[in-house]
């Protein structure tokens, strides 16, 4: 894919097995955030071929995907509590008849629930700046994620500072894994052994674009 500025990323060559976790290791940027909305079917490659599950358009490959953690398409106003946010989804999720009242602690674990896990849920009344990093990325993907699509494709693991609160991201994303297929992406790796696997990923760094660009010439 390339931009009004050069190229974006690519050739990028990766096949990603049904279900688990993936993680794509490739430094962060523009290049490797265009690359999860593609993944994803928010945006078209300009070249090549993209399958999944069957689906090579953007627009079916959209209808089976849930995409969280990518700031230039999720963010989450900081003055805005976690029932607002709630409310709002389940409106949006609907049928447009239905008259969707404000969300009490009931929808807070229809929504949130299979996200959280065992971890304890945000309150309801909690403004999302008071949140932690970890349970506000929990949040988002809690948000998009509500009809459980096929492929859940989540920003960057280094959206939470903590090793720790990183460690408990990952098992989260490994429990969801077990009915969807998980497509995530880290700088260094991961150690968890429950990772389905772990794929480099080149040609998605400006650096690398243009050493390549140069290559050729």
């Amino acid at each position: 894919m390339s931009g009004p500025w050069g190229p974006v990323y690519g050739p990028v060559d990766l096949e990603v097995d049904a279900g688990g976790v993936t993680v794509l290791v490739c430094p962060a940027g523009s290049g490797r955030t265009a690359l999860s909305l593609t993944l994803a079917g928010r945006m078209r490659p300009q070249e090549g071929k993209l399958t999944v599950f069957g689906r090579s358009k953007a627009r079916g490959i959209f209808a089976i995907a849930a995409l969280a953690g990518i700031e230039e398409l999720d963010p989450v106003a900081a003055s805005v509590t976690v029932g607002d946010l709630v409310t709002e989804k389940l409106r949006w999720d609907a049928s447009w008849y239905r008259l969707i009242r404000r969300a009490d602690e009931d929808d807070l674990r229809q929504v949130c629930g299979p996200v959280f896990g065992d971890l304890a849920l945000p309150s309801l009344h909690e403004y999302v700046e008071e949140l932690t990093e970890l349970d506000g990325l929990l949040l988002r993907i809690a948000l998009a994620n509500t009809t459980r699509p096929p492929l859940l494709v989540v920003g960057d693991l280094e959206q939470v500072g903590s090793d720790q609160s990183r460690a408990v991201l990952l098992e989260r994303l490994i429990e969801l894994g077990r009915a969807q297929t998980v497509i995530t992406a880290t700088v260094n790796g991961v150690a968890n052994r429950d990772v389905r696997a772990q794929i480099a990923v080149e040609n998605v760094s400006r650096a690398e674009l243009v050493a390549s660009k140069r290559g050729s010439d």
